[in-house]
């Protein structure tokens, strides 16, 4: 009986020390698959850019056609810029969310850590209080 109980402390110990590992690797799992997707995202808006470019040029007859490209080329290329910028914006707001969730889990598992390291303190001095209070009235 006291060993299926020393294996139910053991166990329940074991649960809540991974526990903060756990979560970290799923924020962090979580957190990799946002980023590749807005990734992939956006590597498929570059190349139907890239490939709409490609066939308007293909489109070109004359020097009137080769002007309108050209026209509608510099608007693609500011259109571009903006939507780098607007990647670069939004890739580093999910960096910053995703370092103030780590920063909230590592507090919190430095809290619980040290709470249980105060538990097990507490509840190793208590038989050693009890033993030597026994040992004063022999």
């Amino acid at each position: 009986m006291q060993d299926n109980n020393m294996l139910d402390a053991f166990s329940a110990q074991t649960r809540q020390m991974f526990e903060p590992m756990r979560k970290i690797n799923s924020l962090m799992l979580n957190n990799m698959e946002k980023m590749t997707q807005y990734q992939l995202d956006a590597v498929k808006r570059y190349s139907q850019m890239g490939t709409e470019r490609l066939r308007s040029a293909t489109e070109i007859q004359d020097a009137e056609s080769l002007r309108d490209f050209s026209t509608k080329q510099a608007e693609i290329m500011n259109e571009l810029s903006q939507q780098m910028q607007e990647d670069a914006r939004v890739m580093s707001e999910m960096s910053l969310q995703f370092k103030a969730e780590m920063e909230k889990m590592f507090s919190e598992a430095g809290k619980q850590m040290s709470e249980q390291a105060k538990a097990a303190t507490d509840k190793a001095e208590q038989p050693a209080k009890a033993t030597s209070q026994s040992a004063r009235k022999n």
